[in-house]
């Protein structure tokens, strides 16, 4: 691990100056600096006045959780078949999604599919159709969102979307917080 690299990313991360992280730490520019370039090293007492200034920890500083992915490839993503309701299938497209605020999925549904019922919730889902129609039900009222389309909801009644056309809909849906 490159001490002086993670204090100096952190220390950017929270817009401070050399400077700024001398006088919170009461110690010089120069020996920060020297930190940063792995060129001094500091005391166990003196990395956890560091670290405070800079709102972290030493349990936080020396995780080693890695960097988080940013892209997915398909053998990253999880699909669950459904032949009986859907018809079709759900990929989750972010694994682990649960943990995010967001939860993207792909709904393939084929005709006459379903998916479950929503209960209301606080959040929010949007959906982009990819391909074929879908019909949204939400509450007591009912939206068709073709090819092209998307929708917004805030949902507030229960919510399910079908599929009532002949050729299989594709569509992206996102909800947050993670409700799939």
């Amino acid at each position: 691990m490159d001490i002086g690299d993670k204090l100096r990313k952190l220390r950017l991360q929270r817009n401070l100056t050399q400077e700024e992280m001398a006088d919170r730490c009461e110690l010089s520019k120069g020996f920060i600096s020297q930190v940063e370039r792995n060129l001094a090293s500091p005391s166990i007492a003196t990395l956890t006045d560091m670290l405070e200034a800079l709102g972290s920890n030493l349990t936080e500083f020396f995780s080693e959780r890695g960097d988080e992915k940013t892209v997915f490839s398909q053998s990253d993503m999880f699909v669950k078949e459904d032949e009986e309701t859907l018809r079709g299938s759900i990929t989750w497209l972010v694994p682990d999604a649960q943990k995010n605020r967001m939860e993207p999925i792909l709904v393939e549904l084929g005709e006459g599919g379903r998916t479950q019922d929503m209960p209301p919730h606080e959040g929010e889902e949007f959906g982009y159709v990819l391909q074929g129609t879908v019909t949204l039900h939400l509450g007591g009222k009912r939206h068709r969102v073709r090819t092209g389309e998307s929708f917004c909801l805030h949902p507030k009644e229960a919510h399910w979307i079908c599929n009532d056309g002949k050729r299989e809909a594709r569509f992206v849906w996102v909800s947050t917080p993670p409700n799939f």
